[in-house]
């Protein structure tokens, strides 16, 4: 049974073109051929030069400068709610997983949860690994810890780290906000930045804060009030509020989007501030996220403005786009008829831009430094529908319901496999799908990660099935917890250890 969902996975990562462990395929292989696995000395790979690994030094001169290829003449369309590309016969291109077949591995993966003998073994398997590590901790902790020692200029602090969980409006600490927010009120307080709804007159910075009664003097950390502390511990609603600053989403338009009044004037400001500090410190890299709503064609196309006209960039720094699941509150306003329409928001500049760069230039520019999707909302929702081959497909999707997390996972992963076949095909860089998943809510989201995802964020509901846990484990599959979900789900100790 383990090797059957193993097989899956590699399956779903070869058609998207994400990785997939190399050991682990040479398992499954052995497998197919009918030969038995021999353990080999483990290989110290040669080291290449930069030139194999173009994003991985400085970029020289213009760094959203790029080649822009000619149109090519390929036609886009949907098909059952996926983007596929069609050639001058009308011929679909490139393969995709349809959702039938989908549902169909899914079920078979969720079944074997519930598999008695298959959670004996992966019990006694996880006990085996912890204890077998305890072990060599005992054994050998004096002797790593002296070998570390001895190795001259290299410590926590000057080894190459990334930080990749990290919200790009929240990367500044709360002191930098603040102390960019008071800089910003000395330096510009007659810059223009809010339009008022009610007199259609535009306020200067000094104005806004006068409408709040507020002076530079007044403002505090604990005014400021972003540091998500126990009081968030399982409310989203809290937690977001956090990204208020003074409890005000007015400044959070000012200070902390790119799509306002300002053009993200101040946001681009007090990223590079980050950057700078990122770049200060040399071994320390983070890989920001940037929200794309879905509820615009257009929100490629600012976003990609606002980076190039701010000169957002750092050799330190990577994008990484997030997708919120938030169907139901955009059709509660009237803002989308269907689910189709976020799909076509997100993807078709994408598609455009990869078949005629010409077509959307600073998107095409700025794609070369985002390297993923990401998925995100809040996972307790419960969710009162499921993903079954008789769901409506996303033109369809009229109702209010918000649909499930499978659902929405398919579908961004569906159209990122046709996308990257097609951006590989005309040597463009290509994107891993990295959502949030298992922070809360049914182990069905791990089911959807572990067969889509190349890694996943949080992770938590792995406590729970020691099956997927022992999946992860053969995969070598990356779980990243930031430390300020702990204040969101409470304590997180390892998938590992005892329950």
């Amino acid at each position: 049974m383990l090797v059957d969902a193993l097989s899956l996975r590699q399956r779903y990562m070869q058609h998207s073109g994400q990785s997939f462990l190399i050991t682990t395929a040479h398992f499954l292989a052995s497998l197919s051929n009918g030969k038995s696995v021999e353990k080999k000395p483990a290989r110290r790979e040669q080291k290449k030069s930069t030139e194999a690994y173009p994003h991985d030094h400085p970029v020289n001169g213009d760094p959203f400068h790029c080649e822009f290829l000619p149109k090519i003449g390929f036609r886009i369309g949907t098909e059952e709610g996926i983007y596929r590309v069609y050639d001058s016969n009308n011929q679909s291109r490139y393969p995709v997983v349809d959702r039938t077949t989908f549902i169909r591995d899914f079920s078979v993966v969720y079944r074997m949860i519930c598999d008695g003998p298959l959670k004996s073994y992966c019990f006694r398997q996880l006990n085996y690994l912890q204890n077998k590590f305890h072990l060599h901790c005992n054994l050998n902790e004096n002797r790593e810890t002296a070998a570390q020692k001895s190795i001259p200029h290299r410590d926590f602090y000057n080894i190459r780290k990334v930080d990749t969980h990290i919200h790009a409006s929240s990367c500044m600490n709360q002191k930098h906000l603040l102390r960019f927010i008071k800089k910003t009120m000395k330096t510009s307080p007659n810059d223009l930045v809010y339009v008022d709804p009610i007199t259609n007159t535009p306020l200067t910075l000094e104005q806004v804060f006068q409408a709040m009664n507020l002076t530079t003097y007044d403002l505090s950390v604990d005014m400021l009030d972003v540091h998500a502390d126990r009081n968030a511990f399982h409310r989203f609603d809290k937690f977001n509020a956090k990204y208020n600053p003074i409890g005000q989403s007015l400044l959070r338009d000012i200070f902390i989007r790119s799509d306002n009044y300002i053009g993200g004037k101040y946001f681009a400001q007090i990223l590079k501030e980050v950057m700078f500090d990122l770049e200060e410190s040399k071994y320390q890299n983070a890989e920001l996220r940037l929200s794309i709503f879905g509820v615009s064609i257009t929100e490629w196309d600012k976003l990609a403005e606002w980076a190039i006209c701010n000169s957002v960039y750092s050799d330190n720094v990577k994008w990484l786009v997030q997708i919120p699941r938030l169907y139901d509150v955009y059709k509660a306003n009237k803002i989308v008829d269907n689910f189709q329409t976020i799909l076509d928001n997100v993807f078709r500049p994408l598609f455009e831009a990869t078949e005629d760069p010409h077509s959307h230039p600073a998107l095409h520019r700025f794609l070369q430094h985002v390297v993923g999707f990401d998925s995100v909302d809040d996972e307790s929702k419960s969710e009162g529908i499921g993903f079954y081959v008789d769901s409506p497909l996303p033109a369809n999707w009229h109702m209010a319901d918000n649909p499930p997390y499978s659902y929405y996972l398919y579908y961004i992963y569906a159209s990122m496999v046709v996308l990257n076949s097609f951006r590989r095909e005309r040597g463009f860089n290509t994107f891993v799908l990295r959502p949030h998943c298992g922070e809360a809510g049914t182990v069905q989201h791990l089911v959807a990660g572990f067969l889509l995802a190349e890694s996943i964020s949080h992770g938590l509901l792995l406590r729970k099935v020691r099956y997927i846990i022992t999946l992860f484990y053969y995969l070598k599959l990356n779980v990243v917890n930031p430390i300020q979900y702990i204040y969101l789900n409470g304590t997180y100790s390892g998938p590992l250890n005892k329950e």
